[in-house]
């Protein structure tokens, strides 16, 4: 194929600001798809996706499209997300692109994740297009949308092409830019193959399955490959193209997007980012790939029967061969037995992985309560990273505890900024800028500690502003804190699953609040049980729950008072026996209790 008549372009966009539905509108007008075969958000090809309405991977397709010069061209296009925890599918497909298009909701303007966005587009030196949607609508203000991409992002917006996703007006206009304004890719046939792995997933059928971008050479069904940072050599058994049904090819060349299957059962073999050469070439160099994401999340998943741990290990392979930005390693709780230790980018990242691990796997599992990456620094000078509060070390070996800080970027609205400078008072913040952006819309940056808003803090800002507000955060550094462990105790045995790290001010209201939910949910047993919320040896709080009695004096009518007491006493005996041996069975409610702690 000629790579002239080639373009490889992105979709970027705050969330609902509609990608999803232009990308929906751009399959019609090249008629890749039917009337009869389209359905809304065709390219989301996950069942959670739909449902909430939300892009969660990257989707990549092939759209043939005759422009009016008369030529044929073919479109490369990457649909992305639009959440700020989905941020590094964004980065992934971008640097896979030669061109991006920036889609601005037109009746709402710039928001937080646009301005994320476009710096990584332009810090991968793309040609960005400013679209502006949802013109139909007739509260939307072009002209005013206009000078907001001017004024806060930069760009020449005059010749912004204006479309309505809904209606599908001004799409055929905006593919015939793209083709007129984005730049063909580069690369050379003839060279040595450079093919850059960018997603992959796993077909039980298949085995893996790769996308990858040509960057200089061609690939050809039957050829010997080899996977640099694998260091692995295969046979490419199929190539494939998306577009947006599965077309088999005989070769992919430079500037092309497609699939690569190679039989590979082993899913530790493929890395995202990692670099395809031929096999009699295994000296051609490692194009850059993609920087390694750090997590900011963490918590522990553990099987509900101990039995299906390597089931559960297996899914886990397999869900980050999809998801790249997931992390995982393995751990052992005394409450909750073999499971493992996750790392996400953020609480939506989190509930997202959770949910398909149980959809798509069929997976039962256990969660704990989130929490983020602690710095400790103990008395002997060494500096430690702990992502489970049970890892901490005794509260005397430690000298500090340092966590991360993020810088928060909100966009909001002038009548929220005083609930919004509220809540992230709150949240232990530091002001860093207020700047009017418009007379109406306002951007507020706060510094604020990562474990601060991992719970609820979005939920609470959509609330506070009736969702008018946007947000974007990135992270900053760490800086030594005066934070504790709070420990949950029943019957005097510490719940490392429980344990929660927090600002030593809170640790008595959070543990009292803690320990209350936890009377809720934890079922009544054979005999007392006690919760008790303590820092160190120090209680701050407790609940009992109350045993199961039996009337063991229903059978005594009379007689004397000494054969009721000895009854008594065997039943206080039996009891105490039993608080022994018997463990307390902790319901997934209990767990998930933790994190509305703050609801109270």
């Amino acid at each position: 194929m000629d790579k002239r008549f080639i373009r490889n372009f992105s979709i970027i966009a705050h969330i609902d600001h509609g990608k999803s539905t232009l990308a929906d509108r751009m399959l019609e007008v090249t008629n890749a798809v039917t009337q009869r075969e389209m359905s809304d958000q065709f390219l989301d090809n996950m069942d959670i996706e739909k449902e909430r309405g939300i892009t969660i991977k990257a989707q990549t397709v092939r759209l043939k499209f005759k422009s009016r010069d008369g030529n044929d061209y073919y479109l490369n296009l990457i649909d992305t997300p639009g959440h700020v925890d989905f941020s590094y599918e964004v980065s992934r497909s971008l640097a896979s692109c030669d061109g991006a298009l920036l889609v601005v909701d037109a009746s709402q303007g710039v928001e937080a994740q646009t301005l994320a966005n476009v710096y990584m587009a332009i810090d991968n030196d793309l040609e960005i297009l400013p679209v502006l949607n949802k013109i139909d609508l007739p509260h939307s203000d072009v002209d005013k949308v206009k000078n907001e991409i001017e004024e806060i992002v930069g760009i020449d917006a005059s010749c912004a092409n204006m479309v309505s996703a809904k209606t599908g007006n001004g799409v055929e206009d905006l593919l015939e830019t793209i083709v007129e304004k984005i730049p063909a890719p580069t690369g050379d046939p003839e060279g040595n193959l450079q093919a850059l792995i960018f997603d992959s997933w796993y077909d039980a059928y298949q085995g893996v399955i790769v996308i990858v971008r040509i960057v200089h050479g061609t690939i050809k069904k039957g050829d010997k490959i080899y996977l640099k940072h694998s260091d692995a050599d295969y046979e490419v058994l199929k190539l494939s193209i998306r577009s947006p049904f599965i077309i088999d090819v005989d070769q992919l060349s430079a500037g092309e997007v497609g699939m690569v299957v190679c039989g590979i059962k082993t899913v530790r073999d493929i890395k995202v980012g990692d670099t395809i050469v031929h096999s009699k070439h295994r000296e051609t160099p490692n194009l850059s790939g993609y920087m390694e994401i750090k997590p900011m999340v963490f918590c522990g998943i553990f099987p509900v029967e101990s039995s299906e741990y390597s089931s559960l290990r297996d899914s886990f392979e397999k869900l980050a061969l999809n998801d790249s930005s997931f992390t995982f390693i393995p751990e052992t709780s005394q409450a909750l037995g073999f499971g493992f230790r996750c790392g996400f980018l953020g609480l939506l990242h989190m509930n997202i992985v959770q949910e398909r691990l149980e959809r798509e796997f069929e997976m039962n599992i256990i969660s704990t309560a989130p929490s983020v990456e602690y710095k400790v620094l103990t008395i002997s000078g060494e500096s430690i990273l702990v992502d489970n509060p049970a890892m901490l070390p005794e509260s005397h070996l430690i000298e500090t505890i340092s966590e991360p800080i993020v810088e928060v970027n909100i966009h909001v609205p002038n009548d929220f900024v005083g609930n919004i400078i509220k809540l992230c008072t709150e949240r232990r913040g530091v002001q860093k800028e207020i700047r009017y952006i418009t007379t109406e819309r306002v951007q507020i940056i706060y510094e604020l500690p990562l474990a601060e808003m991992v719970f609820d803090f979005y939920d609470k800002l959509k609330g506070l502003s009736k969702g008018y507000a946007s947000m974007d955060y990135e992270l900053c550094d760490y800086r030594a804190s005066n934070l504790t462990e709070v420990d949950i105790l029943l019957n005097k045995e510490k719940v490392d699953a429980l344990s929660i790290i927090c600002h030593r001010e809170h640790a008595k209201h959070k543990g009292r609040l803690l320990v209350q939910k936890l009377r809720k949910y934890i079922g009544r047993q054979q005999y007392d049980i006690v919760i008790q919320a303590a820092v160190g040896s120090t209680i701050l709080a407790r609940e009992s729950i109350k045993a199961f009695r039996k009337n063991v004096l229903a059978k005594c009518y009379g007689g004397d008072i000494s054969r009721k007491r000895k009854l008594l006493e065997k039943q206080k005996a039996g009891k105490k026996r039993m608080k022994v041996v018997g463990s307390v069975e902790i319901p997934q409610e209990a767990f998930l209790a933790v994190l509305k702690v703050d609801e109270d």
